[in-house]
């Protein structure tokens, strides 16, 4: 039971502030509507258009027939006793009689207790309406009362195994997100008094966009997130200064230029995940770890990953070690004449390099000399919501997906990753676009995060059924070129960080796979997320990192938890010390290539421009 709810105000109902819900102007208002479907005629046409013509690619990451298949689970616990159906439909409805009573007594101007109200924080429903007029308030505890109640029925239900009950948990809050009364003009109050403030002037701003979404994504709606009109790679963002010394079919290889008169000896080499690009580390000049790495003496260099198309359906993890972290490894030693290198990976690239060491050392390859991994599972027991678009049946629907073309188009996998955190990253944009009609706000991050990815059809299915579903590299059962992965024969320096509000690579699975190494790993935890808590520059003074004994030696994260010890700001400088002495000793700074590499370009190089 919440706090006592404000007595209503009769201007809310009646009076002069009903004016707010009616149409001022009749003719504009019809006006602007027939305006609006108009725009929906030409969203729809955008929609069509490439079915008729066969050239349709599903761009949905979740099937709605593995909806129904996964909820039909659900429904079978509550409807094959019809004692418990009973009970479950009961407490439904005598809770939207307690919302009903509620509403009467505040209708009659007495005090009343709302039976349910919105989480703090909840941004949807953070408007005064929401509370205080009565239609508004009903429509809202009516919508937190169904959500729940249906988050409750997957919670209980029994006989479903972890992995079904997983999903059935993840779509219904997808679903309960969707139907929010706040996505929706006749059920949010904003939005109505919007909508009759302009005569609906925002709807058909807002189906414009819709139009021009749909017809971008080619009949997927490509939703917008900021105004990438504003930035430009190379010219915006990805501008610390330096040269492609080397490239291949799978990436190029970019070594930053000095910035100091002497630098550490060893070369510094970072792998990046290829589902997303890597000038995430490059972002800006105030915000990036690859410059502010050149400005403390490193000599930095970076796997930049081709956006592959149907040439490069075949590249499996092997081609991927091959011909990118041993490409990189042997274009650093060119460049500089050391044979010994400190290496860096960041999730999926993260992964691809753990396996890499456990590869390489089977080879007798011994040039890495430490590796720091950033928000990446070797592990993936406790893989957070990802797991979900995982199982044979989707792996197997997936891999028809691709067959035609060789690969998975990149907004399936921007898609996804939405569908993660869709409370912040789709129904806000979905209203503010379609429904206020307003552009977004123009925003690196989301500029990037836009900036999608391919994933060849090799690689891709290697990574989902040896890492999600089966868990082989911290297994030990892994096999890349005939090669058994061994990461327990891996005993170099390892600073592992995770970061404590991870929806991707969740800081509880990043800990548990710091077990796997044979050596005893430095494991860091920082504040924020996946890419917030990566990205804080110490200038910044923002969020706290967490230090405390070796993972082996602490037992549970739980454990680790409970004896870490909290430091304010940011970790790159924790980081530093810890790389310090692993990086030799000075040496006069070195210029991109060497003399045994000619630059083919500047920095970032063409392969990080090519678009999805």
């Amino acid at each position: 039971m919440s706090t006592k709810a404000n007595k209503p105000d009769a201007d809310s109902f009646e009076g002069p502030a009903a004016d707010e819900f009616m149409v001022k102007d009749p003719e504009a208002f019809a006006r602007n509507m027939a305006r609006m479907l108009e725009q929906i005629g030409k969203a729809a046409a955008a929609w069509v258009a490439p079915r008729e013509k066969g050239e349709f690619v599903d761009g949905g990451p979740v099937q709605m027939s593995e909806i129904v298949r996964t909820l039909s689970r659900v429904s079978e616990y509550w409807m094959t006793d019809p004692a418990r159906a009973m009970e479950a439909q009961t407490n439904l409805f005598a809770s939207y009689l307690s919302v009903w009573s509620n509403s009467i007594r505040r209708l009659a101007g007495e005090d009343a207790m709302h039976p349910v109200d919105s989480d703090k924080g909840d941004k949807r429903f953070a408007g005064e309406d929401w509370n205080n007029h009565l239609f508004f308030d009903f429509i809202k505890q009516a919508y937190l009362l169904t959500t729940r109640w249906a988050d409750d029925l997957v919670e209980r239900a029994e006989g479903l195994d972890p992995h079904t009950r997983h999903k059935a948990a993840f779509y219904v809050r997808q679903i309960s997100n969707a139907l929010a009364p706040s996505n929706f003009v006749m059920t949010n109050p904003e939005l109505y008094r919007e909508t009759l403030a302009s005569n609906g002037e925002n709807l058909v701003k807002g189906m414009t966009i819709f139009a021009e979404d749909m017809a971008a994504g080619n009949g997927n709606l490509r939703l917008r997130q900021s105004d990438y009109t504003k930035y430009e790679v190379g010219r915006d963002m990805a501008v610390t200064a330096g040269k492609v010394v080397a490239q291949n079919e799978v990436c190029q290889i970019i070594q930053y230029a000095a910035q100091t008169e002497t630098v550490f000896k060893r070369p510094l080499l970072i792998v990046p995940p290829w589902i997303n690009k890597f000038y995430i580390l490059d972002l800006n000049p105030e915000k990036s770890l690859i410059n502010w790495l050149v400005q403390q003496g490193l000599t930095v260099f970076v796997v930049s990953w081709v956006n592959p198309d149907e040439r490069h359906a075949d590249k499996d993890w092997q081609a991927y070690i091959e011909e990118g972290i041993v490409f990189g490894l042997d274009t650093a030693e060119k460049a500089t004449g050391v044979n010994e290198i400190n290496i860096v990976g960041y999730c999926v690239g993260g992964t691809l390099l753990g396996a890499s060491l456990a590869y390489l050392k089977a080879k007798g390859d011994e040039r890495i000399q430490s590796t720091t991994f950033l928000t990446t599972q070797i592990d993936f027991t406790h893989a957070g919501d990802l797991k979900v678009f995982v199982d044979e049946a989707q792996l197997d629907s997936l891999e028809r997906a691709m067959e035609q073309r060789g690969y998975l188009d990149g907004s399936q996998m921007a898609t996804a990753f939405n569908l993660l955190r869709s409370g912040d990253l789709i129904w806000p944009y979905f209203v503010n676009n379609y429904l206020r009609g307003k552009e977004p706000l123009p925003f690196d991050l989301l500029y990037w995060n836009a900036d999608s990815t391919r994933m060849p059809k090799a690689n891709h299915l290697f990574y989902l059924r040896n890492c999600y579903w089966e868990n082989r590299l911290s297994r030990g059962c892994m096999e890349i070129g005939g090669v058994r992965l061994d990461l327990s024969k891996v005993t170099m320096p390892i600073y592992n960080l995770a970061t404590k509000d991870d929806h991707i690579a969740p800081a509880r699975s990043v800990f548990l796979g710091s077990a796997a190494f044979g050596s005893q790993v430095e494991f860091v935890l920082t504040g924020s997320g996946h890419i917030a808590g990566v990205v804080n520059p110490p200038v910044k003074n923002k969020y706290q990192f967490w230090t405390g004994p070796a993972p082996k030696e602490a037992g549970g994260f739980e454990d680790w938890l409970l004896a870490a010890k909290e430091t304010p700001g940011s970790w790159w400088e924790h980081w530093l010390a810890w790389l310090t002495p692993l990086s030799g000793d000075q040496v006069k700074a070195r210029k991109p290539g060497g003399r045994r590499l000619k630059p083919i370009e500047d920095a970032p190089g063409s392969y990080v421009k090519a678009k999805a």
